[in-house]
């Protein structure tokens, strides 16, 4: 949530912090700021709004103020302290010789904002980030580095935080905990950022801080310390993917591009982890042995969202191949209710960012409570995937869109091979190992074969783009499609959409169904089909037109509902990946008919890394 750019180097700082900021701007999009070194003090521009609105401000300054600074920070905000308005933008200013940019959540900040007041400090802004920078320059006398050190020292909460000093020329403070910061690593000059998508035009060559690092930097020079001022030294690491990764290829919006990308992601996901001679996967970011596996006795799969969904589809084939029990925990509730967890537990964190707040404390507190614990993230060198220091990489490329597509089917192709894994161990024979390696080759052909009928979904979206409320229903592995059908659907067409288990529409929600209440039904082909089926006539009692996603050539389904999208054959476990595809398409092409900001829906942001 919210995106930091920094910049110190040798040429002028502008055009990085403004590219670095429309690279993050997915991140958090209510009001954007930039705060330069210049002449002997500091400029400050900040709007509400989107950064196009800052980029406009900035041209009406006069050139020579912008071109001779080589170093500022700047940020993108998702309000959590205050609404989204010019005073609360960061950065934020401290005696006009501070300016400072934070991702996170002051806890204490009440209790710093009094003792401020009392020394005299006013207060512009209703964030919790004007006191951090009232803080630190409370502490300064000449070096920024201790004073944002002993500043950090009394904050309780997370951070990722970049600063900059009217008095000390070239010099850029970061630090984090619990809110990732990235180094960017050029020729005498250093650009600094909270996603590395802000860096990867620049330069591929990063720093990942861990949390409690204090780093500071001078052009090409950077310098780690902890918040106890031991040095420290962070390995360099080389961003495995382009800058044109992160650009929208030709289509009208990320969101589209990344639904297409989805069959050579799950490729990406798949390759070199299948093993069709032994019928099994190949899975070595486990670090898991043969006799490891068969000591697990249950698998925790925690999430948020989108990765919950993903989970859900991960319980049920690890129950139905492995034959060993499964369960899918909402990663807050995980860390809050005192979960039981021993050292025969395995727990999967999945995360796409592999920075969900949630989620990482939920790797924490599984770690203590004995667990063996493995991160399902997509972004390398994250907390998550360094913290678990085990796990899969999803290598889908950078996911610009807030709402998560090409993610969640990586994660399914991910978690169905896990189930492989775990079955082969166990039970499973050869002959069948070596079928269920054939369904998830196959997986990206059937994606592909649903990407061709865009412009047939985008004709159905037509009959449901005027409706204000919608219900999904689906049963076994369909359930959790249906889940993240409504989510996609509310994310980004603000239709209110609600994803049900089939049989849970006779317990309260089917009051509500009526002409104006579209019901989409799951409906491919095995086990449970049938009794959808009755639930689908129940809705068209009370009047609830039907969307069905059906197998392809299934007469029967089609002649139950009112309007269709036909997936191929598959079997259940592998049809979650069609079915969903389907889904994306469906509210993607409702959310563009109702005129909508797809890639940037409101009040939401990509990474959620506070609580």
């Amino acid at each position: 949530m919210c995106g930091i750019v920094g910049y110190t180097g040798m040429r002028p700082a502008v055009p990085f912090l403004m590219n670095g900021l429309r690279r993050l701007e997915y991140r958090g999009y209510d009001s954007a700021g930039v705060a330069l070194q210049a002449g002997e003090g500091l400029l400050l521009e900040k709007q509400a709004g989107k950064v196009q609105g800052l980029a406009d401000a900035l041209t009406e300054r006069a050139s020579v103020d912008l071109d001779g600074s080589v170093c500022g920070i700047a940020h993108t905000r998702w309000a959590t302290h205050g609404p989204p308005t010019q005073n609360n933008a960061h950065p934020h200013l401290s005696k006009e010789r501070i300016a400072l940019v934070h991702n996170g959540i002051i806890e204490n900040h009440n209790s710093l904002r009094e003792r401020l007041r009392a020394d005299g400090y006013e207060f512009l802004s209703e964030t919790d980030t004007e006191v951090l920078a009232h803080l630190v320059e409370s502490h300064y006398e000449g070096d920024l580095l201790v004073a944002l050190t002993a500043a950090l020292k009394e904050v309780q909460g997370t951070f990722g935080v970049a600063c900059i000093s009217a008095e000390e020329p070239g010099v850029l403070i970061v630090a984090r905990r619990g809110s990732p910061i990235v180094i960017g690593l050029g020729e005498d000059e250093t650009i600094v950022a909270s996603d590395a998508s802000a860096i990867i035009k620049h330069t591929r060559q990063v720093i990942y801080l861990d949390d409690n690092d204090v780093a500071r930097i001078v052009a090409g020079d950077v310098e780690i310390r902890t918040l106890d001022s031991t040095p420290v030294s962070r390995a360099t690491s080389e961003i495995d993917w382009s800058a044109d990764a992160a650009e929208k290829g030709g289509y009208e919006h990320y969101m589209l591009k990344e639904i297409f990308e989805q069959p050579e992601t799950i490729r990406n996901t798949i390759r070199g982890r299948l093993d069709s001679d032994r019928g099994t996967a190949i899975l070595s970011g486990l670090n898991l042995e043969a006799r490891d596996l068969a000591d697990i006795q249950r698998m925790l799969v925690v999430g948020c969202g989108t990765s919950m969904n993903a989970g859900m589809v991960g319980e049920y084939a690890v129950e139905d191949f492995a034959g060993f029990p499964a369960e899918v925990e909402q990663a807050a509730e995980f860390r809050y209710r005192n979960p039981i967890v021993g050292s025969k537990d395995l727990v999967i964190a999945i995360s796409q960012s592999g920075e969900t707040a949630d989620t990482l404390a939920a790797v924490r507190e599984a770690k203590d409570k004995g667990a063996t614990v493995v991160g399902l993230v997509n972004v390398v060198g994250s907390t998550i995937a360094r913290e678990t220091g085990r796990g899969v990489y999803l290598h889908a490329g950078p996911e610009i869109s807030v709402a998560s597509t090409k993610a969640f089917t990586s994660q399914v192709s991910v978690l169905l091979m896990i189930a492989l894994k775990f079955a082969r161990s166990r039970r499973m024979s050869r002959e069948r190992g070596m079928e269920f390696v054939r369904e998830i080759e196959a997986l990206p052909l059937l994606v592909e074969k649903v990407l061709e009928q865009n412009d047939r979904i985008a004709k159905v979206a037509e009959q449901f783009a005027d409706f204000e409320n919608a219900f999904y229903i689906g049963r076994g592995y369909m359930y959790p499609v249906a889940l993240e059908g409504a989510l996609k659907l509310k994310e980004i067409s603000y239709i209110h959409a609600e994803g049900y288990h089939a049989a849970e529409l006779k317990h309260g929600p089917i009051a509500l169904l009526q002409d104006n209440v579209p019901v989409v039904a799951l409906l491919n082909h095995g086990p449970g089909k049938d009794k959808t089926l009755g639930n689908v006539a129940e809705c068209q009692a009370r009047s609830a037109p039907i969307l069905g996603i059906i197998t392809e050539g299934d007469e029967e389904a089609r002649s139950c509902v009112d309007s269709y999208i036909e997936v191929p054959y598959a079997p259940l476990h592998a049809a979650v990946i069609p079915a969903t595809v389907a889904l994306q398409l469906f509210s993607y092409h409702v959310a563009r008919l109702r005129g909508c900001a797809i890639d940037q829906p409101r009040n939401l942001a990509k990474s959620v890394t506070v609580e």
